[in-house]
């Protein structure tokens, strides 16, 4: 064999071998990236059933606790609601409440919404606070606390019979305006706050406008000084816009200035007690003044009295007038129906004193 014949037989061995060894790393590729899409399947698939499992137990759970729950509690007639017990410390009436709450025994227990109760009820006028608990198999408890008026108010310059007036609302410390269905009498004595024409008075409303809110002030103020067994107020008039026109239960009046309230108490404190020491009874009074300020007072109930009972020194008595005859060409005097000649007229004169 020649050189050359040896020299290409060796190239044709390389060329092949080379041929061979590409053809097997294709082969490998394609084993490896079969693989690994296997892998990558086998992957997805494994997070799927780690996702999709757990999902579709916790729906076999919710539907099966679900139905359970209908079942033993919401279509279970051990839990109807037997009884609603209602206490409250004022006028709200049973059927009142249980519309506001839209509340009805033989509903079920469960699918009562205390919450939505618990609102509805407190937006009554009269509702202060109220607790609503619910008492299984059967029963709910309301207890309510409702707010306490403190006057009466009302738009019109006078009133004599707030009970009978559907202009007059009861108002609460904190401005809320009320409108009983029952009316106790302890209402009648409040104090009447009267003359608020600078807004529409409607129940449920809270009061705004500075009188009104001034007046209940006033009230507030009264009721913890000790001023609230010397100086009870009747009635506060409010209709000057400017000032309180108060009338206490002594029918004294005393006016008052919307700012600083409580150096104005001072200052009536301060009168009322010179009238105790003097014996005088107060009339009226100006605390819009800061100095000098003008005051009157009444006279003295004992002294009206004693006027009525005893008589006046001096009566008044009736002096008859003589009637002369007429002269003989004057006319005739006129006759009466009855045809006798009229009495003269009297005049008041004083008696005189005899020796």
């Amino acid at each position: 064999m020649s050189f050359g014949q040896r020299t290409s037989r060796a190239r044709n061995r390389r060329a092949s071998n080379v041929h061979r060894r590409r053809q097997q790393h294709l082969l490998d590729v394609k084993v490896r990236s079969r693989r690994a899409t296997q892998h990558r399947i086998r992957r997805v698939m494994g997070v799927l059933s780690r996702m999709v499992l757990p999902a579709a137990l916790l729906a076999a759970v919710y539907t099966g606790g679900r139905e359970a729950a209908r079942r033993l509690f919401f279509e279970n007639p051990d839990y109807q609601l037997k009884t609603i017990e209602l206490q409250t410390d004022g006028t709200l009436q049973r059927d009142q409440v249980l519309k506001a709450a839209n509340l009805h025994e033989g509903d079920n227990i469960f699918s009562v919404n205390l919450a939505r109760v618990h609102d509805h009820i407190q937006q009554l006028p009269q509702t202060d606070e109220v607790q609503v608990v619910r008492k299984l198999p059967g029963e709910i408890d309301i207890r309510i606390v409702e707010r306490k008026p403190v006057a009466w108010i009302t738009s019109e310059k006078e009133i004599s019979d707030p009970f009978a007036s559907d202009a007059a609302f009861l108002v609460g410390p904190r401005g809320v305006l009320m409108q009983e269905k029952k009316l106790l009498p302890e209402y009648l004595g409040l104090p009447l706050i009267v003359g608020c024409r600078s807004e529409s008075l409607e129940a449920g409303k809270v009061v705004e406008s500075l009188e009104a809110k001034t007046a209940l002030e006033l009230l507030r103020l009264c009721a913890r000084s000790l001023l609230q067994t010397r100086f009870q107020i009747r009635e506060i008039d409010v209709s000057n816009g400017y000032c309180l026109l108060v009338t206490d239960k002594n029918h004294a009046r005393v006016t008052f200035g919307f700012n600083d309230l409580p150096t104005q108490l001072r200052r009536l404190e301060q009168f009322l007690s010179y009238c105790d020491d003097t014996k005088q009874e107060l009339g009226t009074v100006n605390l819009l003044v800061q100095r000098n300020i003008p005051v009157t007072f009444a006279q003295p109930p004992a002294a009206i009295i004693n006027d009525t009972i005893e008589p006046a020194v001096e009566p008044r008595i009736m002096k008859a007038i003589p009637v002369h005859a007429p002269d003989q060409g004057a006319p005739p005097a006129r006759k009466s129906r009855a045809g006798s000649t009229p009495f003269p007229k009297a005049i008041p004169s004083k008696q005189k004193k005899t020796g």
